[in-house]
C-alpha cells in the first residue's frame, strides 16, 4: 500500500507532495480501482430493494479514493511532468479507461439504476437528487449499458485507444514546445521588444549557459517577441515554429492522431445510436444540437464579419502606408495591431504592465472576491506544494469557516503545458453529515520576475488572471450534497460563466483602483489610463470575434460530420477556415495538429462555448452594472443560484433564478460594439 492509498495525514487533508514519488502512482491507482471495484460489487450484491441511498447515492460517493489519486497525477501531468510521469500516464490511462467501462458496462448495476430511475415518480427527491439520478442514468444509457455485448467490446476498445492517443496527442505538443529555441547573439535582432522581454530573454538564455538571448514557444516569450519584434522574418520564423507543432512528418507529428481521434469518435457515437460525436456531446449541454451550434455560430458570424473586414482593411493600409508592406501576413497581425492601437489610443501594454504587478493583481482579485461574496484569503505554508513556484492560501468566510484550500502556479518551466486552467485536487461533497470543502488550483504561464523587475502582468494576462479565478471561486463556493455535480461539474457551455463574468472587473475604474498601483510609486492608475483600456475594449472586436468563431467552427466540422473521408487534415482545416480566414494561408502550419482543446481536453464539439458563455456573461454583468459592480444583493444572488449550486439543476434554470429572465444576446453585441 503506498501513501497514496492512506488516508492523508496532512493539515486540511491537503496531498502530501513532498512524499510522492512518481513510481508510486501505478500501484496506488490500480489498488485504488481494486478498492471502487469493491465498492461497486457492494452496491451490486445487496439484496435490498434498489434505492435513491443504496443505489443511486452510493455509486456518486464510491471510487472517492481512486478520484483523489487520480486527480493528484493527471494534475502534475499537466503542470509538472517529466518522462517517468508521461510513460505512467500512457500505462495508468488504459486501466482508467476500463475501469470506467467496467461501470457502465456492468448489468447489474445498470439494473438496479434503472430501477430507481423507473420509479422516479414515486419517489421524493430534491431537485438535486431528480438531477443525480438523471445524470447517473443517462451516463450508462449514453455510454452503452443497452448495448448487447459485442458492441459493448467494441466500445470498451475505442475508449481504451483514445485515452492513449489523446495522451499522445498532449505529449508531442509539450515535446514540440520545449524543443524549439531561437537563439540570438545580435542585439538588432530584438529591435522594438520592451527591455522586459530582452531581460527575460537574457535570462533564459543565462540559464541554459548560452550567449545572447533565447525566444521560445512558451507564451510569455512568444507573445511579446510577435507583438514587439521589428524584424519581420524573424517574427515570420517564430511564427511558423508555433503554428507546425505537430505538423511536420516526424515522430511528434500529430496528423494520423487527430484523423484517428475524429474517426474513433465518430465510430464511438454510432455504436451508441448518435449521428455524430457532436450529436452525442451536445444532447448534455445547453445547446441541445449540433444544429443549433452552428447556427448560433454563424448567426455571430453574420454580424461579426462585415465589422472584421473594415478591421482588416485599416489594418492592411496602416501597415502599407507605414512600412509598405504589400501583404499582411499572420506573422504581422499582432505587430501591428499594437502600433495601430497606440496610434489609436496612445496606448500600450509597456504603459500598463507597471501598475499590474501580479502580487496586486492576485490581491485584487481577492479583495474583489471579498467584497462581492464575503471571503478572505490567508497565504499560509503550512502545507505541502509540488513545485516551490506554488503558492498556497486558505480561504475562510466572513465568519472565519473553512472554504477551500487554494494553490496558484503562475509561471513557465519545462515539465508544465502552455495555457491557463483551473482544475481541483479534492472536490467538494457533503458525506456523514459533513461538508468536505474542495482544494483548488489556478495554472498560468506568465511573464517570471527579473534581476531588476518584479512579474509585471500585460492587461490580457491581467484578464487571465481573473479568468481562471472566476472558474476557481465555482469551484470554492460549491455546496451541494453529492460530488459528481460540485463546483465546476456542470454543462459545458455553462461552465465559462463564472470565469468570464468576472474578467468584466478588470475594466471597471471602481475595481481598478483596489489594485492597479504603480509597482516603483504606489500611485493608483491615472483616470486617463482607464478611460483607454475602455475605449480600446472594443478594439478589433470583429476580428477576434472571428477567430473565436473560426476555432468553433472548425471543432464542429472535425465532430458535427461522418470524418471517414477525410484523409487530409490540413485540406479539412482550410476548407473548415473558409468564412472566417483573413489572412492568407500559411501552407507550413496547421492548427488541429496542436488544437489541445478539441483533441486532448474536453472541449470536442465544445469549442463554441466560449462565445456561448460570453452572451450569458455581457447579459449578466449587465445586471451587475445596472445595481452597481459590488452590489450585494446582485452578489448574493449569483453566489446562491451560480456559484454554489454546481450541476444540481438545468443552467438555464439557475441563470433566470439569478437573472429573472433569459440572457439576451444584445448584451453581448452592444459590449463588443457591433451592434450598429
Amino acid at each position: 500500500m503506498t501513501i497514496l492509498n492512506k488516508s492523508f495525514n496532512t493539515l486540511y487533508n491537503t496531498a502530501p507532495f513532498s512524499q510522492l514519488r512518481s513510481e508510486d502512482f501505478l500501484p496506488a491507482i490500480k489498488e485504488g480501482i481494486e478498492k471502487a471495484k469493491a465498492e461497486i460489487d457492494a452496491i451490486t450484491a445487496n439484496t435490498e430493494t434498489p434505492s435513491f441511498a443504496n443505489t443511486i447515492e452510493a455509486l456518486d460517493f464510491s471510487g472517492e479514493e481512486l478520484d483523489r489519486i487520480s486527480s493528484i497525477f493527471f494534475n502534475l501531468n499537466s503542470a509538472e511532468t517529466n518522462d517517468k510521469i508521461q510513460k505512467i500516464a500512457q500505462e495508468v490511462s488504459p486501466l482508467l479507461s476500463d475501469f470506467s467501462n467496467d461501470i457502465t458496462l456492468n448489468e447489474a448495476l445498470f439494473k438496479r439504476v434503472k430501477a430507481v430511475y423507473d420509479a422516479k415518480s414515486s419517489l421524493d427527491l430534491t431537485t438535486e437528487q431528480d438531477t443525480l439520478l438523471d445524470k447517473k442514468y443517462k451516463g450508462f444509457s449514453r455510454n452503452g449499458a443497452n448495448l448487447p455485448e459485442d458492441k459493448k467490446e467494441k466500445l470498451r476498445a475505442i475508449d481504451k485507444e483514445l485515452s492513449q492517443l489523446k495522451l499522445k496527442f498532449g505529449e508531442h505538443i509539450l515535446a514540440e514546445t520545449n524543443k524549439f529555441e531561437m537563439h540570438l547573439t545580435d542585439e538588432s535582432d530584438l529591435s522594438g521588444l520592451p527591455q522586459g522581454a530582452k531581460e527575460a530573454a537574457k535570462q533564459l538564455a543565462e540559464s541554459k549557459d548560452k550567449d545572447g538571448w533565447l525566444i521560445t514557444l512558451d507564451y510569455p516569450s512568444y507573445i511579446p517577441f510577435m507583438t514587439y519584434a521589428d524584424n519581420r522574418a524573424l517574427r515570420e520564423e517564430l511564427s511558423k515554429a508555433f503554428g507546425r507543432k505537430g505538423f511536420q512528418n516526424d515522430e511528434l507529428d500529430n496528423q494520423n492522431i487527430v484523423l484517428k481521434i475524429a474517426q474513433l469518435r465518430f465510430k464511438r457515437s454510432q455504436l451508441l445510436g448518435y449521428k455524430t460525436h457532436a450529436h452525442f456531446v451536445l444532447e448534455e449541454r445547453m445547446a441541445e444540437t449540433p444544429e443549433k451550434v452552428t447556427s448560433f455560430l454563424n448567426e455571430l458570424l453574420e454580424k461579426a464579419k462585415p465589422a472584421a473586414k473594415d478591421e482588416f482593411e485599416e489594418l492592411e493600409s496602416f501597415a502599407k502606408e507605414l512600412d509598405s508592406i504589400d501583404q499582411l501576413q499572420k506573422w504581422d497581425s499582432g505587430y501591428y495591431a499594437e502600433k495601430l492601437k497606440q496610434k489609436l489610443f496612445d496606448l500600450n501594454d509597456e504603459q500598463l504592465k507597471p501598475y499590474f504587478k501580479l502580487e496586486n493583481v492576485i490581491n485584487g482579485a481577492f479583495t474583489v472576491a471579498e467584497k462581492l461574496f464575503g471571503l478572505q484569503f490567508e497565504e499560509i505554508n503550512t502545507i505541502d506544494k509540488y513545485h516551490d513556484d506554488v503558492l498556497t492560501y486558505k480561504v475562510t468566510d466572513s465568519e472565519g469557516e473553512l472554504v477551500s484550500i487554494f494553490y496558484a502556479d503562475f509561471f513557465p518551466r519545462a515539465g508544465k503545458r502552455n495555457g491557463a486552467w483551473m482544475t481541483s485536487f479534492k472536490p467538494q461533497m457533503i458525506k456523514d453529515g459533513k461538508n468536505e470543502r474542495p482544494h483548488v488550483s489556478i495554472v498560468c504561464n506568465f511573464t517570471k520576475p527579473t534581476k531588476s523587475k518584479p512579474s509585471l502582468l500585460t492587461f490580457n494576462e491581467v484578464t487571465t488572471l481573473f479568468h481562471e479565478f472566476g472558474h476557481a471561486l465555482h469551484g470554492m463556493l460549491a455546496n451541494t450534497t453529492y460530488p459528481s455535480i460540485s463546483g465546476t461539474s456542470v454543462y459545458w457551455d455553462f461552465v465559462e460563466l463564472p470565469s468570464q463574468v468576472l474578467e468584466n472587473w478588470c475594466y471597471e475604474k471602481e475595481a481598478l483602483e483596489l489594485f492597479a498601483t504603480h509597482y516603483e510609486t504606489g500611485e493608483v492608475i491615472p483616470m486617463e489610463l482607464v478611460e483607454k483600456i475602455k475605449a480600446s475594449a472594443t478594439f478589433h472586436e470583429g476580428m477576434q470575434t472571428l477567430r473565436q468563431l473560426s476555432f468553433g467552427l472548425l471543432d464542429m466540422s472535425w465532430h458535427g460530420i461522418d470524418p471517414s473521408n477525410i484523409t487530409n487534415v490540413k485540406s479539412h482545416e482550410v476548407e473548415a477556415f473558409g468564412d472566417t480566414s483573413l489572412y492568407p494561408d500559411v501552407a507550413e502550419n496547421c492548427m488541429s495538429t496542436s488544437f489541445s482543446h478539441i483533441f486532448q481536453g474536453g472541449y470536442s464539439s465544445g469549442y463554441y462555448s466560449y462565445k456561448w458563455a460570453e452572451v450569458l456573461d455581457a447579459d449578466a454583468f449587465e445586471y451587475f452594472k445596472e445595481e452597481g459592480i459590488f452590489n450585494k444583493t446582485v452578489a448574493d444572488k449569483f453566489k446562491t443560484f451560480v456559484l454554489s449550486q454546481g450541476g444540481t439543476d438545468n443552467p438555464m434554470t439557475l441563470y433566470k433564478k439569478f437573472r429573472g429572465q433569459e440572457p439576451k444576446p444584445e448584451a453581448l453585441l452592444k459590449r463588443a460594439g457591433l451592434l450598429k
